[in-house]
């Protein structure tokens, strides 16, 4: 065998290593093309994504209906917030989306809305509806106007409502306990059920008539109209508000509710107390929440004694296990939240000072203490 010259050596080294960059440059040159592929998909991909997005958000901000537009008559409650507001607008059929409505809102930084009763149409824009609830509807001056509390009473309720209005309250009481009238509303109202008409229950609306500022056109209205108006306020805060996430119903919740409502002192108390009463249910072990034994004996007790708790009551927590039968007050909005967001802890018992602060215990020892600390 021959043996290779100097020069031909160079010249196979030479050839080897053109052929070694040839190699190279091709598979830089694939290399290419996929990366430049995968960049157009992706840039493809982007593009799709954000004309849907677009699409969607155009469509949720315009007319719901331009082929056939309908008239709707919209109340918007006074005090109402833009959550309140998108709520009551989606409800009537005047936007598609509360969520967008909200986002929008925001993000145009709009606000001044005016309460009062508008005639909008199912082929006004977002824009629209905005500039109509700027400009508010033509104000009529109120024959009547009265304030229900957080917290209060039904038989409260009508009671204020009777001395504001002229009307007798045993006919306001009567009218909200007709089983008849009480199964029409259960068709109007969608948070209304069957469990209104439970015979445990001392008054069948309890917990649904929200306390606001109410005003009528009317000085005397019928017991219907302000019981009406109060449930269709309800009905606006509980769609505004509710995730959807509970594992409650809403007569539960609105329970749930009333419980923290008749034992926060304020808002920041409200998630942490929720976390006690979800701790205590899942136990399983009573609530024992003084509010209810008040409740019970029909009479607002200034302080529970140990011989209160002994009363039989389907609202009784101290003798029973889970919620009582109902509602025990009329709750606003920021129990109803609670509920649905309640605090994560470990705390079983809590106890509010003389001073109105509030403390938190995870065993009926340490609680024990904290009542002896400060009573």
């Amino acid at each position: 065998m021959t043996e290779l010259s100097k020069e031909e050596k160079k010249q196979q080294r030479r050839e080897q290593h053109q052929k070694l960059l040839q190699e190279r440059r091709k598979e830089a040159g694939l290399v290419r093309k996929i990366v430049f592929s995968l960049l157009v998909l992706m840039i493809l991909v982007a593009a799709a994504v954000a004309f849907g997005s677009y699409q969607y958000v155009m469509a949720s901000l315009g007319p719901v209906d331009e082929e056939e537009p309908e008239q709707v008559e919209v109340e918007i409650p006074i005090g109402s917030g833009t959550d309140t507001i998108a709520g009551v607008l989606e409800e009537n059929g005047v936007i598609s989306s509360s969520t967008m409505f909200r986002y929008y809102v925001r993000f145009q930084n709009e606000s001044g809305f005016q309460a009062g009763t508008y005639q909008l149409s199912t082929a006004m824009s977002v824009d629209d509806i905005i500039e109509e609830l700027k400009e508010g509807s033509v104000q009529e001056e109120y024959a009547l106007s009265f304030t229900i509390p957080e917290g209060f009473w039904a038989e409260e309720i009508f009671a204020r409502a009777a001395d504001e209005s002229g009307l007798e309250v045993e006919e306001l009481i009567g009218t909200a306990r007709d089983e008849d009238y009480l199964n029409e509303l259960i068709e109007q109202y969608d948070m209304l059920t069957e469990e209104i008409l439970d015979e445990d229950l001392r008054e069948p609306l309890e917990g649904y008539l929200f306390p606001a500022r109410y005003d009528f056109l009317e000085e005397t209205p019928q017991p219907e109209e302000i019981i009406e108006t109060m449930l269709d306020r309800m009905q606006a805060e509980l769609n505004a508000a509710l995730t959807g996430e509970s594992d409650y119903t809403i007569h539960e919740l609105l329970t749930a509710a009333s419980i923290i409502e008749g034992e926060a002192q304020n808002d920041e108390e409200r998630p942490m107390i929720s976390g006690v009463i979800e701790n205590r249910m899942r136990v399983p072990m009573p609530l024992q929440m003084d509010p209810t034994v008040s409740y019970a004996h029909g009479e607002r007790l200034s302080r529970t004694f140990n011989e209160d708790t002994e009363i039989e009551s389907p609202y009784n927590t101290y003798n029973q296990t889970g919620l009582p039968a109902g509602p025990i007050n009329n709750p606003g909005v920021a129990s109803i939240q609670a509920v649905e967001n309640p605090e994560e802890h470990s705390y079983l018992y809590f106890y509010h000072s003389p001073e109105g602060n509030i403390y938190f215990n995870e065993t009926y020892e340490q609680h024990q203490q904290t009542v002896g600390q400060y009573q």
